[in-house]
């Protein structure tokens, strides 16, 4: 049993996570590996949640992947996208940015500000509760329920 485990965290690994397209209808890429990527490509467009790790085995790792590929429709309706980064050497632009020690989850607004940090895996409720807390998504939310009003008509 304890030779499956390593075997199993392998193969789910394996596929690169910057190739997969998870859940994501217009089919915009949801996963990103941290040499894909700029933050500045997604200033004023996207939330970049980026997971830092020393390894794609850390335990703490697995588990965030685990959490966000579980709920991918929830990220989409935020403008999230994932970013990782498990190559702790050369440091990369965003370890120098955000300067994480060993396990980390990084919230980052379409400001380009970071927002939250955390040292330990959070589930796809917590980070969209925090998401919807924003500023700008309070204002995302306000407008299109606005605007699904207006489709409505005068009641």
């Amino acid at each position: 049993m304890k030779l499956i485990l390593p075997l199993v965290i392998a193969a789910v690994l394996a596929s690169p996570v910057g190739a997969q397209q998870t859940g994501d209808p217009d089919g915009e890429q949801l996963f990103f590996s941290m040499d894909e990527v700029d933050l500045n490509q997604f200033k004023w467009k996207k939330r970049p949640v980026v997971v830092f790790a020393e390894s794609e085995l850390d335990p703490a790792f697995v588990d965030q992947m685990r959490l966000l590929e579980a709920r991918p429709e929830e990220l989409i309706a935020r403008d999230v996208v994932v970013i990782t980064d498990t190559e702790p050497e050369p440091l990369s632009d965003l370890r120098r940015k955000l300067r994480p020690r060993n396990f980390m989850l990084v919230i980052i607004n379409k400001e380009g500000t970071v927002n939250v940090r955390k040292p330990f895996p959070w589930d796809v409720r917590e980070i969209s509760r925090s998401i919807d807390k924003m500023p700008i998504r309070k204002r995302e939310i306000r407008d299109q329920k606005e605007q699904a009003a207006s489709q409505r008509g005068p009641s």
